[in-house]
């Protein structure tokens, strides 16, 4: 006959892991937080797009540069499970950064994202270590 009270604490039939971080699956959790940030990247790319159209002389070259930095952002989310998006990623805020020529606010935002991804970055390594108890 089973205890009303639950088992005997001497019968877990699953000891916790002290390696583990409380989450189920913390990469997963990882993953989801660089995809959400490189989402929101291409949604503030994009609206981006018609302030440079109204300020620039030549917006062009800055709206080309934009679709393509939104592009890659939306293909870099999408392939989060990959271990090679952490380092794109990065390589993928130099690239905003480097915008400062066509307009210094797309640099300051490339700023700004940095830091995001960056941080993003904190996350994933902070989930990986063991759990302070």
């Amino acid at each position: 006959m089973a205890d009303p009270d639950g088992p005997a604490p001497d019968a877990a039939p699953e000891a916790l892991d002290p390696n583990r971080s409380g989450l189920r699956d913390p990469e997963r959790a990882a993953r989801s937080l660089a995809a959400l940030a490189l989402v929101f990247e291409a949604l503030a790319l994009l609206m981006a797009i018609v302030p440079m159209r109204m300020i620039l002389d030549d917006p062009a070259p800055a709206t080309i540069a934009i679709v393509v930095l939104v592009v890659l952002c939306i293909a870099l989310s999408g392939m989060a499970k990959r271990p090679w998006v952490w380092p794109a990623g990065a390589v993928l805020q130099l690239a905003v950064v480097a915008c400062w020529p066509l307009h210094w606010s797309l640099g300051v935002a490339g700023i700004v994202f940095a830091l995001v991804w960056a941080y993003c970055w904190s996350v994933k390594r902070q989930l990986a270590k063991p759990p302070k108890r």
